[in-house]
């Protein structure tokens, strides 16, 4: 069994811490003429609007993914489409003014910079070609490059470009420069069950996409979650995701986070999602997640006794929710069973969520950070910087060309 952490990857760390009418993803003219996101299409008036009922909205999400389930294969299918709409592709790094390193990991770095004809900011993933074979990682850098290449969503990071060099792998990924939500669930303690509710179901919507797709997450916590802008999130760091359509049985995410069967070694399937969106759920309402101690170990042992304790000012209605998604039996646990997601969706917690509303950016968010521009990254940590490792431009040869033909 190959065995993968999530405290090994390179991430970036925040402070303390078509034209259809049925179209599920956002278009690519929702960008802004100097590359930067623009608002959320509708302004926030939901009074005027009669409210819909759960049959209706589930109605109207499924018409909506399967137009992206359509698109999505079209790209997984044919190699060719795998390059993200941007005029920034086929870009080297000479291309690109690095400005300031926002994350670290085991592989290489996450850098803010800024492409130097179009002016636009990105987050270039700078990964380690040599790190990567030694740890083992080539077919998760494959898969992640792909996947992010074909999927389309308004919750998921955008991947707009992808090269490499002789030392190196890039993806520019749009620079959310909001912060974690991690950031803010340390910054408040907790959140209200309103506030939870907004942000949990972004991230169902997130993973109902992915799974239509047969991608597994298997990597979702607070640290993989941005706010953008206008306060909505942004699903970052496909490492570990993977197309599973039966089992799989990598051990690989975060110790609080890992659903029981994957620390078993039973093999799982994409179950494992909606386990890790009862612990997010209970963080964000009790200000930590449900298994935790000092030790990997511990926590482990405690995932798998399964007894959740939760904290008095939890609402019933909540822990029914997080009872079922917290369920060790996967063919009990919401999310798995026969309605699928829909037993989310329409559990009596999300009763006040319209969810086509939350898809279309026509809620007001409950926060909003403050960003004084594109550039700003005054949000993530202070790292070193370092010499990227740029190679010769005279270099005789490419290395490990055979592991990352396909990158």
């Amino acid at each position: 069994m190959e065995v993968f952490l999530a405290s090994d990857k390179a991430s970036a760390k925040p402070k303390s811490s078509s034209s259809i009418d049925l179209k599920y993803v956002v278009d690519s003219t929702d960008e802004s003429s100097d590359g930067s996101e623009s608002p959320p299409r509708q302004k926030f008036n939901q009074n005027d609007v009669r409210k819909r009922t759960i049959e209706e909205q589930l109605r109207i999400l499924g018409k909506r993914l399967q137009v992206a389930e359509i698109e999505f294969h079209s790209k997984w299918d044919n190699p060719q489409k795998h390059l993200p709409p941007t005029s920034d592709h086929n870009s080297q790094l000479s291309d690109f003014a690095c400005l300031k390193t926002v994350g670290t990991g085991s592989f290489g770095r996450v850098c803010l910079a800024q492409h130097k004809r179009t002016k636009r900011y990105y987050a270039i993933k700078i990964l380690h070609k040599a790190k990567i074979v030694k740890l083992k990682q080539v077919e998760h850098t494959l898969n992640e490059k792909k996947i992010l290449s074909c999927i389309d969503f308004p919750f998921i990071v955008v991947l707009k470009s992808y090269f490499k060099d002789n030392a190196n792998l890039y993806m520019a990924l749009e620079f959310i420069n909001g912060g974690e939500l991690f950031s803010l669930i340390r910054r408040e303690g907790k959140f209200k069950e309103d506030t939870a509710r907004f942000y949990g179901a972004q991230v169902v919507l997130a993973l109902e996409y992915l799974h239509s797709m047969d991608i597994a997450y298997r990597d979702l916590k607070p640290e993989n979650l941005l706010i953008d802008r206008y306060g909505y999130l942004k699903l970052t760091d496909f490492g570990f995701a993977k197309v599973v359509k039966g089992r799989t049985w990598t051990l690989c995410g975060t110790p609080e986070y890992l659903a029981p069967e994957i620390i078993l070694s039973k093999g799982y399937s994409r179950a494992v999602d909606w386990w890790a969106v009862g612990v997010l759920i209970f963080e964000m309402i009790a200000g930590y997640p449900p298994f935790f101690a000092d030790q990997a170990l511990q926590i482990y042992e405690k995932i798998v006794a399964g007894k959740v304790r939760f904290p008095f000012f939890m609402s019933t209605d909540a822990r029914a929710l997080l009872s079922n998604l917290l369920q060790g039996d996967t063919t009990k646990r919401y999310g798995n069973m026969r309605n699928g997601v829909a037993d989310i969706q329409s559990h009596i917690w999300f009763t006040t969520i319209d969810w086509v509303d939350i898809l279309d950016k026509k809620v007001k968010p409950p926060y909003v950070p403050t960003v004084k521009d594109e550039a700003d990254a005054t949000n993530f940590d202070d790292y070193p910087e370092e010499d990227l490792g740029e190679p010769p431009a005279n270099s005789p040869k490419m290395l490990f060309e055979e592991e990352f033909e396909d990158f």
